[in-house]
């Protein structure tokens, strides 16, 4: 068991507070949509306008805060958002382009092998860099700020643990396996990737992207009949 109940009723409570949260602050696009409205009920079109919101912040409104509440139970300090900083040294930014450069022509990541390559970089002029946030889908320039976050921790302490990666929540192509093609050449697929319970289990133990689950799940059995009574009140404008 990766989670104690006590645990399990944390995370049950972090994913019900983190969607009231989501209930108080969303403002409905009340568009006016008669023929809709009339033939589906404005009550679902609302649920549907607000799955479409929920989806599209998900990662910060719900993975963010419990994937923290998770870490908390293994890990003496978590941080959310946290900036690693901008100073990076001229020449390890160099060796991060160079790397790129590299990967693009010939696809073989090998991330220590690449982490090493930034330690001995670790000189010239200081620069202060702003990491652009990457498109999703765009693994080179996911790879780019990996490296150069991992230039920044360096040029501050080349002493530190830096251990950079991508995580996906969720397996969009179950039950079959997570299609890496769109990642292989960019990303060391064993050291930079976390998939699923890959990357759940890594916060607090084998089995707690099954327990996970289980939470999600009676936290939307408790929150049931708030939303039903959420959505209800977008009907009464028909009456």
């Amino acid at each position: 068991m990766a989670l104690n109940n006590s645990q399990k009723t944390q995370i049950q409570q972090v994913i019900a507070n983190c969607l009231r949260s989501k209930f108080q602050n969303y403002e409905s696009k009340d568009n006016y949509m008669p023929f809709h409205f009339r033939l589906l009920g404005k009550d679902r079109l609302a649920l549907y306008s607000f799955m479409q919101s929920l989806l599209t912040t998900f990662g910060t409104s719900i993975f963010e805060p419990v994937a923290a509440a998770l870490a908390k139970t293994k890990f003496a300090k978590v941080e959310t958002q946290y900036v690693v900083g901008n100073a990076i040294f001229s020449d390890c930014l160099q060796s991060v382009q160079a790397i790129i450069n590299e990967l693009t022509i010939a696809p073989k990541p090998d991330k220590i092998k690449k982490l090493k390559l930034l330690k001995q970089s670790l000189s010239g002029t200081i620069n202060n860099l702003k990491p652009a946030k990457p498109n999703k889908g765009d693994f080179q320039k996911y790879k780019q700020t990996l490296l150069e976050w991992a230039g920044i921790a360096y040029t501050t302490n080349k002493h530190t643990k830096v251990h950079t990666l991508i995580a996906i929540p969720y397996n969009p192509y179950e039950p079959q396996p997570y299609q890496f093609w769109t990642l292989a050449g960019m990303l060391d697929l064993e050291e930079e990737l976390m998939v699923a319970e890959k990357f759940w289990d890594f916060f607090c133990g084998e089995g707690a992207h099954t327990e996970l689950l289980e939470c999600l799940k009676k936290a939307g059995i408790e929150l049931r009949p708030e939303i039903d009574a959420y959505f209800a009140r977008f009907n009464k404008s028909l009456l």
